[in-house]
Order: structure tokens, then sequence, then C-alpha cells
């Protein structure tokens, strides 16, 4: 099978609702959450990815997971878009077993899922052969898979050379690649090419988007359209379109703030940034606690700052300046 990962295909926030009887007295805003993604898709972005990191998958219980998945299928299906295309939906499927990832990837071709998203084992440094058989087994359902290449989560790194290896695999067909180091775009390519193979290389960090976009990228798998999916989708336009000067411009007034997606607080940083602008971010679930009064003060100030230069840079440009 096949799937269509160009655009920008956004990392769903979570939100909760305070419930006392739910696991850390957090049930999970299902109304809120189908609003959310429908924005999403209503402003250009490509698709949803709910059960990634920064949809707090490893907190959520197994009803609670396969029901994120559900309910971004149901909004996808009944959402209006620009482009008058379906949104897809990628579900997440990290595990630390091939035998429960291949069970959530089973629930997601059942629930409608238009692809999966797929760490390496997690919780166990899995040597290459373990890595390439556990995508062997997600891949074996049939839903076109995206590697997601995380070293600093899972402590397996996706090395370009594993990369071309598991390129190999039937039904594997992007790799998100969070890595940082945009060098590897234009060796994957290579590797790929001498195998045989293919591969869409896909951003997986913020603030690395232009540089693996000119390097090859196709898509962007991420977090910060939570908060800015106009800008995000103009942003990518931009590139595609070779208008690179523009492009800058904007990434320039964002690139602060996307360094965020980097960071180890980055799902609560993100939550704030939505509630900032007036969206619904809310708080997390455990082990994710509470940013400091210094964090939540800088991404406060960095979130307004980028709201301020964007608005004057539409403005200018809408100027002819």
């Amino acid at each position: 099978m096949s799937i269509d990962l160009r655009g920008v295909v956004v990392a769903t926030a979570l939100p909760y609702r305070e419930d006392p009887s739910a696991p850390a007295g957090l049930a999970v805003d299902e109304e809120r959450f189908a609003e959310h993604c429908a924005w999403l898709l209503e402003n250009g972005c490509r698709g949803v990815g709910p059960n990634g990191s920064l949809g707090e998958y490893s907190s959520l219980t197994d009803a609670e997971r396969r029901r994120a998945v559900q309910v971004a299928v149901e909004t996808a299906r009944t959402t209006s878009t620009p482009s008058g295309e379906r949104g897809i939906v990628v579900a997440g499927v990290h595990a630390p077993g091939w035998h429960q990832a291949k069970h959530w990837a089973q629930v997601a071709a059942e629930d409608g899922a238009d692809g999966l998203l797929c760490l390496p084992p997690t919780m166990y440094r899995s040597t290459p052969a373990q890595v390439v058989e556990h995508f062997e087994q997600v891949a074996s359902v049939g839903l076109p898979v995206m590697v997601y290449n995380n070293p600093f989560d899972t402590k397996v790194d996706l090395v370009p050379s594993l990369v071309a290896e598991i390129a190999q695999i039937d039904n594997v067909v992007a790799v998100k690649e969070f890595s940082g180091d945009v060098r590897r775009a234009f060796e994957i390519a290579e590797l790929c090419e001498a195998a045989g193979t293919q591969i869409d290389v896909i951003a997986g960090a913020d603030d690395v988007l232009m540089e693996l976009m000119l390097d090859g990228a196709v898509g962007w798998f991420a977090g910060f359209p939570n908060v800015f999916p106009r800008e995000a989708v103009e942003l990518y336009d931009l590139m595609t379109s070779g208008r690179y000067a523009e492009a800058r411009e904007l990434y320039t007034q964002l690139v602060t703030l996307f360094r965020w997606d980097s960071r180890t607080e980055f799902v609560q940083a993100i939550k704030l940034s939505m509630d900032v602008v007036g969206r619904f971010g809310g708080v997390c679930r455990p082990p994710r606690g509470a940013l400091s009064a210094a964090q939540v003060a800088t991404i406060t100030a960095e979130t307004e700052r980028a709201v301020a230069a964007v608005e004057q840079l539409r403005s200018r440009r809408g100027a002819g300046v």
C-alpha cells in the first residue's frame, strides 16, 4: 500500500478534562480533541497523527489509545479541507516489542487509519537485526509505515545504512527523521538508490525543517503546527515552490519557538503555546510534570513574539513592502 505524505501532518496534542475517576485525575476530552483535529485540517494540514509522543500515548489506557485513533478518523472523514481532499490519519503504534506494536497496527487498520508511525522497540536498546524484525512485523499488517528515528528517546539510532535496509521491507514508505543531523537526507537517498530501493524522508523536528526540506525531505510530521497550522502550511508551500527567501523570512519568526520541539519539555511547551494563542492545550499526564515559572515565562514570551512577528510580516507583504 502507499500513502501521500507530502504536506504537513500534525502530531496531535491530546486535551484532558478533570475527572477524579480517570488516571491521574485526568480524562481524555474527546470533544475537544475532535474539534482540534478538525481545526488543523480546516487550516490546510494534510493530516493528523494521534498517539505520538506529543499525544502522550504511553500515558494512555488501551481503551483511550484506541479511541484517539477512532476520533481522529471520524473527524477526518467529516471535515472539509481547503484542497477538498480528505485528511489522512497516521496512527502511532509505538511499543516495547513487535508483538505489541503489531497489535496496535492491526487495531489502527480496523479503525480506518491511513498509515502508521512506528518507533523501534521502546525501552530496549535493540540490535539492528531486532529493529528490522520489529518493522517487518508491523509492516506485515498491510498499512503504509513511516519508521521513526528518535535516538534520544529510544537509544536506537536508525542510521542511514540501517534505514536503507529497512526501506526494503514491503509497506515501509517513509522515515521520520528526528536526529537533528540534516546531512542524513542525502545519505539515505544515496544508500537506498544503491540498494535499488527508495524511501521518503519526512522532517520530524520543527527546528530543522528548512534544512531537511532543502536536502530532500518531502513532508513534515510536526509539533508546533498544533499552534500555527496556517503558518506551517504556508511555510511548507513556500519551500516546495522554491520561494526560499520568503520561506526563510517566515521561518525566522518561528524557529526560536520551534526549538522547544527538540527539548525534553516539548509536550508541555506546545500545550502552553496553544493556550497562549487562544487554543486549548492544558496539562499533561504523568510523568510529564508542570513547567517551571521561568519556562512558562520564556515560552509565553516567545509565543507572543512569534504571533506579533507573523502578523507584522503579513501586513508588510500585504502592503507590498
